[in-house]
């Protein structure tokens, strides 16, 4: 469905906290209408970043505890993690711009 990969409880760590560049994950579930809509718009971001962020989706529904961990409360929601931290965050479909500015804000 996506041409993003996947990271699980089990990548996360590897994958995105111990990442040397910014990463954004989408958390998104296969039921959330939201999320499909928003999938080929993270895409289209993410090609337009490419080597200067990564960018990843979580299955909320798969990985409850991470969702919680990171106080997930509504999908989509897409953090940015820089340095192993979560540094900014959308909730909800938005339009490309708004990825975009975020990204500008903390990726070089």
């Amino acid at each position: 469905m996506s041409a993003l990969p996947e990271v699980s409880q089990a990548s996360f760590q590897t994958d995105v906290l111990a990442s040397e560049q910014p990463v954004l994950v989408d958390f998104w579930a296969p039921w959330c209408g939201p999320c499909r809509m928003l999938a080929p718009v993270v895409e289209k971001v993410a090609a337009a970043h490419a080597g200067r962020a990564k960018f990843v989706k979580l299955n909320t529904d798969e990985n409850p505890s991470l969702s919680g961990e990171y106080h997930v409360s509504g999908i989509p929601c897409l953090i940015l993690f820089k340095g192993g931290q979560a540094v900014d965050r959308i909730v909800g479909f938005v339009p490309e711009q708004h990825i975009t500015q975020m990204l500008a804000k903390h990726v070089a």
